[in-house]
């Protein structure tokens, strides 16, 4: 488990981006962190993986202080950073290089996602365009089978084939020890992918819930204009077929989560979702 333990930082000491912030990444599950755009996503998954160091309190795994980069710390972490850099090798040269960092890591399985994403094996990385490196690269963090897997924005630079082909690939390989935090605000991409959000705003956590306690407790629904009224309705958004809207579960309907509605609401209404929520 990760746990994160008060954790104050800041690039520049008079500008934090994270004031006493805590939170629990638990095996199993598949994260999506949210937030708007400098809220500290790309930050935060760096402090996790021992990139920054926390400027008060700690982030450990396993009980080890991460900033430590301990081995054993390391070997079950890989971090998919936004832009990806890679050498001018093909992926199966970069898998003999850097593979045996990770005991886990099956070349199988890399052939296997290389195949699924339709990424030459024999290409040169650095010749490749950016959606194809990174569906590379992608390929080669879930072939490392290391405990958590950390992506940031990891569709950017996909088609619309490849996003669809991202969450087939990322959810097959699923189990209940490893767990995959992708920080995004391209919250469309990732419908029916996540389990669990983390919301972050203003230094602070929004939001640490799982989407089955939240559609437990909300329904998301379409209504044309004519079908609208004021009553029941917690928040809602113009939509393609009239408004999108989010009310209580009373019923205990079974509704899918609207990533974008949700998270505008968690905006813009905080703390009467969270009281909601509770």
């Amino acid at each position: 488990m990760i746990d994160i333990q008060n954790v104050t930082f800041g690039y520049q000491r008079a500008v934090r981006i994270f004031e006493d912030f805590s939170l629990k990444l638990k095996p199993g599950c598949i994260y999506g962190l949210l937030g708007k755009n400098g809220t500290g996503k790309s930050t935060l998954l760096y402090l996790i993986t021992g990139l920054l160091r926390a400027q008060q309190g700690k982030v450990t795994f396993d009980g080890n202080d991460v900033a430590r980069r301990l081995p054993e710390t390391l070997q079950e972490m890989f971090l998919i950073p936004e832009e990806v850099t890679l050498p001018n090798v093909n992926i199966r040269q970069y898998a003999r290089m850097y593979g045996p960092f990770y005991p886990k890591f099956s070349s199988e399985q890399l052939d296997n996602y290389l195949k699924e994403f339709e990424v030459d094996p024999q290409a040169k990385l650095s010749d490749l365009s950016m959606g194809q490196r990174k569906k590379a690269y992608i390929s080669f963090a879930l072939a490392t089978n290391t405990r958590f897997i950390f992506m940031d924005e990891p569709t950017n630079g996909l088609d619309i084939p490849s996003k669809s082909q991202f969450r087939k690939i990322v959810a097959s390989t699923m189990t209940d020890e490893r767990s995959i935090v992708i920080s995004t605000h391209q919250v469309r991409d990732l419908d029916y992918l996540l389990d669990h959000l983390i919301i972050i705003d203003q230094k602070q956590l929004l939001l640490n819930r799982s989407v089955s306690d939240i559609t437990e407790r909300l329904c998301f629904d379409e209504l044309r204009p004519n079908e609208m009224s004021e009553g029941g309705v917690l928040f809602s958004m113009p939509s393609m077929n009239g408004n999108s809207i989010i009310s209580r579960n009373v019923n205990h309907r079974e509704t899918s989560i609207n990533l974008e509605l949700f998270f505008n609401a968690m905006l813009e209404k905080t703390e009467m979702m969270q009281d909601i929520l509770k």
